[in-house]
């Protein structure tokens, strides 16, 4: 799997570029055969706008949200783009600079107000981003574009037109939630966020959304918190952008990346702070396995689960297999933050610069841990995993606590597999043998793979100046088999005469079935949803 491309033209360079909006849908030159059956709409999130009036901003995460959709209709394909008219965008238009602070970027009082009005404008309290660049996803039948804040943002899935902005703070004891929800076949929607709750005190929150109600209200309305997670640190909750669920359980890991509350409560009261200043690492704590159940909703304090540091983001799968919980999933060695080395300057160097930075950044590799639910004191200092197929380990020790090793399923050095998929409708929450990923090449996205979790086997697809997304599966109508289906993801060759397209390809092998390509390039996009 470890790709042996080098970029030294730095093409990649242009999926960290402004585009403009379309204003209608463009038709897509087709090579090869689109499925009969794959009809439908690929949503995507992402930056498509880099800089406002001569202010740039300054990471990844801040570039303003772009969806995107490749719709597939009766053999043809056109593609659309819109920015989402976030108060974030709408307001950096109108007065010609960022407005309101994002990730990485600060944003400044407006130079032409007097010192008095200056003055007062930095004690306003905290301004938090809408600015949905994340991700997109159904809540019942409407689509939501997503960040990490509490704002998530209604779109017209056909349009891509902005429909209204959604405080869940009215409705849920969060300050925010993840981009990565976990949905049940009947629409069920769980997810996980910070609580700043009185008296400084500190949790994290396990939500639900039900599935639309009979009478067809909002059934945002109808959410509640299911259960309430313990914050190791009273003042320093971890970063959390992802969680694992199985049948009957869900599993939140708590790593050494912290956002220091304080900092954050007062960091809008001076002069160029942002969220990343916030972050700060724990050398000393490790990384936490929490456990939930499901039904009836409870948190697992008698099981303690400990394991060296690592940086996560994206969980992979998790299920439960002979009274124990294998959880698979992307991790980073180490505490420090990743996303120290996602700056727009770092990532738009040179080839040559992008390799030394990407070595001063903690490794990535795919892990398997193995959580025992049934634990008891005589077992104090041996390997309580009996599972065959794998090696990961974990051992009570006399405080209680259990120490997990993992078992590693990938890894090669600079060479992530990451944003991972699954066919996550067939396995979610099951014993599965597939996962999908795009690879990244010291953090340029340039491949896509599909790794085998049970043998560690890899297929990769991969094209020399070409920059893929995250590939979506969908599975074939009536498909037995778990890989039985396509993977979907939009490509960026940065030469090629019809720089943007959709790939589509045979989830089997990785072999190319076709695509789909427009005369315009594409800004790289993070995640999003395929509507059949």
């Amino acid at each position: 799997m470890v790709s042996r491309v080098e970029h030294p033209a730095a093409s990649y360079k242009k999926i960290f570029e402004s585009v403009e909006e379309l204003n209608e849908p463009i038709p897509a030159v087709i090579t090869g055969v689109i499925p009969s059956w794959l009809g439908g709409s690929l949503l995507r999130m992402g930056p498509g706008l880099f800089e406002v009036g001569d202010e740039h901003f300054q990471h990844l995460f801040d570039g303003q949200a772009l969806i995107h959709k490749f719709d597939l209709k009766n053999g043809q394909v056109t593609y659309y783009r819109k920015f989402i008219r976030t108060d974030a965008y709408v307001r950096a238009m109108t007065e010609n600079r960022v407005v309101i602070t994002e990730f990485g970027t600060a944003a400044y009082p407006d130079p032409c107000k007097n010192i008095f009005s200056r003055f007062f404008t930095y004690f306003r309290g905290i301004e938090v981003t809408d600015n949905c660049l994340v991700n997109v996803y159904p809540i019942g039948e409407d689509f939501y574009a997503v960040t990490e804040t509490n704002y998530i943002t209604k779109v017209d899935p056909d349009s891509l037109e902005t429909l209204k902005k959604v405080d869940l703070c009215k409705y849920l004891s969060v300050n925010g939630v993840t981009a990565h929800p976990h949905t049940e076949r009947d629409g069920t929607l769980y997810n996980i966020g910070n609580c700043f709750g009185k008296n400084m005190s500190l949790a994290y929150n396990i939500v639900k959304i039900p599935p639309v109600p009979k009478d067809k209200s909002d059934p945002i309305e109808k959410s509640q918190v299911l259960v309430q997670l313990p914050s190791s640190e009273r003042l320093k909750p971890s970063y959390v952008h992802s969680f694992g669920m199985t049948d009957n359980y869900f599993v939140f890991v708590e790593q050494p990346v912290k956002i220091n509350l304080l900092k954050f409560l007062s960091a809008w009261s001076f002069r160029g702070a942002t969220y990343m200043d916030c972050f700060e690492p724990n050398a000393s704590m490790g990384t936490w396995f929490h456990l939930a159940s499901k039904e009836p909703a409870g948190y697992l304090s008698s099981h303690k689960f400990r394991t060296s540091a690592f940086n996560l983001f994206h969980h992979i799968n998790a299920y439960e297999d002979e009274g124990f919980i294998v959880v698979d999933l992307c991790a980073w060695k180490g505490h420090e933050f990743v996303y120290n080395y996602l700056y727009l300057a770092n990532v738009k160097e040179e080839w040559e610069e992008v390799k030394k930075a990407a070595a001063r950044a903690p490794q990535p590799e795919v892990r398997r841990y193995v959580l025992p639910l049934d634990i008891h004191r005589e077992d104090q200092g041996k390997n309580l995993v009996s599972l065959s197929y794998t090696t990961a380990t974990a051992v009570l020790h006399s405080d209680g606590t259990i120490w997990l090793e993992p078992e590693v399923l990938f890894s090669g050095p600079r060479q992530a597999f990451e944003f991972p998929q699954i066919n996550y409708s067939k396995c979610c929450g099951k014993k599965y043998s597939f996962a999908y990923g795009l690879g990244l090449n010291h953090f340029i996205p340039d491949r896509i793979v599909k790794l085998n979790v049970q043998t560690k086997e890899t297929w990769v697809w991969q094209e020399e100046d070409s920059y893929p997304s995250e590939p979506l599966f969908v599975p074939s109508p009536g498909a037995t088999e778990e890989d039985d289906g396509v993977l979907l993801s939009i490509v960026v060759k940065p030469g090629a005469q019809r720089p943007g397209s959709l790939l589509v390809l045979d989830a089997r092998n990785l072999t190319e079935l076709a695509r789909a390509e427009v005369n315009t390039i594409i800004p790289i996009t993070l995640h999003g949803t395929y509507k059949p």
